[in-house]
């Protein structure tokens, strides 16, 4: 299947993951995209890209043995695969354009919750755009529909909400799920609670724009960090190679 085609499955091709295996997948699908000349991965680089601490929730601290247990479970499951390149290191790459039955740009939006969970739309729209063009809001909330229809997006807050629609990925395993939706339910009660008090405070003009903008900053400085660790991971498997 290529990237340029999204297909409708009657039924679901994946399977739940767990927070390793959604790291692990998240940053192969992220690095294919932002990274494609370092692509398919390394395990070094794979390691350097789950650990690294911009665009992750929750930071982690993975170790070459950890990602490669977790690479044959995803191989298992069907959604990566091991390839070779030059003979000298094995390569990994996803399948997640078969595995999910998604688009290019269906697939920014899954990898971006598979690396940071739970998040506003506009944040989202913010960070899969540097993956894959979404014009508007109203182009994300389009493919999110149509996600949630696969069981791939979660609504944690009700679609159509006007703003601060919550939403997340739907791989997760049923009780874990389940934990998510209580944690974001206490968490609204409790913005709720606190919602009287700063009503009452002075408030300065509302500037969606610059909020727009700002996340969009944020989302540039954590790709440009992204870029120097893979970088980084890249350049020391290749003096550890030459025997440096």
């Amino acid at each position: 299947m290529s990237e340029n085609e999204s297909t409708a499955a009657p039924a679901a091709s994946w399977t739940p993951l767990t927070a390793p295996e959604r790291r692990v997948l998240g940053v192969l699908a992220e690095k294919a995209k932002t990274t494609p000349e370092y692509y398919p991965m390394t395990i070094a680089a794979i390691v350097t890209g789950c650990n690294q601490k911009s665009n992750r929730d929750p930071v982690v601290d993975y170790d070459a043995d950890d990602v490669e247990d977790v690479l044959h479970a995803l191989r298992k499951k069907g959604a990566a695969i091991l390839v070779e390149a030059g003979g000298r290191v094995a390569r990994w790459k996803h399948t997640l354009y078969d595995w999910l039955k998604v688009s290019k740009v269906e697939l920014a939006v899954v990898t971006e919750l598979l690396l940071r969970g739970p998040q506003t739309e506009g944040d989202l729209r913010a960070r899969a755009s540097r993956m894959e063009p979404l014009a508007d809001l109203a182009a994300l909330q389009t493919h999110l529909e149509a996600l949630a229809d696969r069981n791939l997006v979660v609504y944690l807050s009700p679609r159509g909400q006007k703003r601060g629609v919550v939403v997340t990925h739907g791989i997760y395993p049923p009780a874990e799920l389940e934990k998510v939706r209580q944690a974001f339910a206490h968490a609204a009660v409790a913005e709720d609670d606190e919602a009287p008090a700063r009503s009452s405070a002075p408030r300065g003009e509302s500037a969606p724009g610059w909020r727009d903008e700002a996340a969009g900053l944020r989302t540039e400085v954590e790709e440009l960090r992204g870029r120097v660790e893979t970088l980084a991971a890249e350049l020391r498997e290749l003096r550890t190679a030459l025997g440096a």
